[in-house]
């Protein structure tokens, strides 16, 4: 056998454990996060050394029949440990009584692993078997206890997972949610999985072959289920990364309007190290929030709080809630502001004492950046006001600063 359906899921957990790596570096305090990884990797592990090719070489490689089977078997043990102990911390609780429980199933399955090894060594598995193991030695004493000993493990951690990712599936929403209900679909074929190892087994013990379920079933079902929990574990961060990204390019965008309304008055729009296109989208960003704040601070001593409160009574007569009236208001102001200064290129009233100055409502952060941006493009009322400038000449201009 080529081993292709346990190394195909073995590479999928890898990917999974790829993906999830960064987010283990950058957090490795997170006890949810650690939980994820080692599941992630004893998985890996188990349909590594799972694979007939894999058990072939382990018993060369180290000299006695079969042993690759109780290597194994400890191996999901120690899977299912892992699953129990990430049901705990999804679970959260007291940190006193988390840590008090996941001691005892780390204990218990640490037990569970010890007495694998210490049924082998008191078992005979004379015969070499790749892929029929379970049911060879169904009938064979202390053999037979260990393979019931590793499948009720597996069973009672598969079940606890799939009960707690269910009932937490219907608490949350969003990625996180689809990927708890993928995880459960995955799980699902797990338990069918076991279903057919312990049907083979039991009809051992009945005295009729249905190896087949064993060998040839078994290995395929837990392959489909491995695979579709790979997909859920690293759905919801891939998941959140691309609604991070949508979201921060849409305030990128968003500030467009207002950027380029600024751009002719900001302080270093000649001058400044403009970051390139590839550039991280937070940078790209940060660089346009700059940009706005270096406008404003330019244009600061022509801002007129008359002209601000004219043009909040007109939006909100117009219909607009007090937050959106609000915006259009101080993205009027920075409109005329921008004239003003366009109409006023010697900087006197910048360096006048008497200049009627008030500085914009919207310096909270770039939500408030957003609505003005938005404003400036969609108001009518800023629409109104860009009318009125576009017919004020420079002497009118003149004539009221003198």
């Amino acid at each position: 056998m080529d081993g292709s359906s346990y190394y195909i899921p073995a590479v999928a957990m890898g990917v999974a454990l790829s993906v999830k790596a960064p987010s283990l570096i950058r957090s490795w305090r997170d006890p949810l996060l650690r939980s994820v990884c080692a599941l992630l990797t004893l998985v890996g592990l188990v349909f590594f050394f799972a694979a007939p090719p894999s058990i072939e070489e382990v018993n060369d490689v180290i000299g006695v029949t079969n042993v690759s089977a109780p290597l194994v078997y400890c191996l999901l043990s120690a899977f299912s440990s892992s699953c129990l102990v990430l049901v705990v911390n999804w679970r959260g609780g007291p940190p006193a009584l988390t840590r008090r429980i996941k001691r005892r199933i780390i204990a218990g399955y640490t037990l569970v692993i010890a007495t694998i090894a210490i049924l082998f060594v008191l078992g005979d598995t004379p015969v070499e078997r790749l892929v029929d193991f379970d049911t060879y030695y169904a009938n064979t004493p202390y053999i037979r206890e260990l393979i019931v000993l590793y499948l009720t493990g597996l069973t009672v951690a598969g079940g606890a997972m799939n009960f707690m990712c269910g009932r937490w599936a219907l608490q949350v929403r969003g990625w996180l949610r689809a990927g708890l209900l993928i995880i459960v679909i995955g799980y699902l074929f797990n338990l069918a999985y076991l279903m057919t190892k312990f049907t083979a087994v039991i009809a051992r013990w009945n005295g009729v072959n249905l190896d087949y379920l064993s060998s040839d079933a078994a290995p395929v079902l837990a392959s489909i289920g491995v695979q579709i929990s790979a997909v859920g574990f690293c759905l919801p961060l891939a998941g959140q990364r691309v609604g991070d990204s949508w979201n921060t390019w849409s305030t990128y965008r968003r500030l467009g309007p207002l950027w380029r309304e600024l751009r002719p008055v900001s302080m270093h729009a000649d001058r400044a190290v403009r970051i390139s296109w590839w550039s991280p989208a937070e940078l790209q960003v940060t660089q346009r929030e700059s940009d706005i704040h270096d406008g404003m601070l330019n244009l600061y001593p022509y801002f007129d709080s008359a002209v601000r409160s004219g043009a909040y009574d007109a939006a909100v007569a117009a219909g607009s809630d007090p937050v959106q009236a609000q915006a259009e208001a101080d993205a009027v102001m920075v409109t005329e502001a921008v004239r003003a200064r366009a109409a006023d290129p010697e900087g006197r009233v910048i360096s006048s004492a008497e200049a009627n100055a008030a500085p914009p409502s919207s310096t909270e952060g770039p939500r408030d950046l957003v609505r003005m941006s938005i404003a400036l493009r969609q108001s009518s009322v800023v629409a109104a006001a860009r009318g009125r400038a576009g017919t004020r000449s420079e002497s009118d201009f003149h004539e009221q600063t003198r």
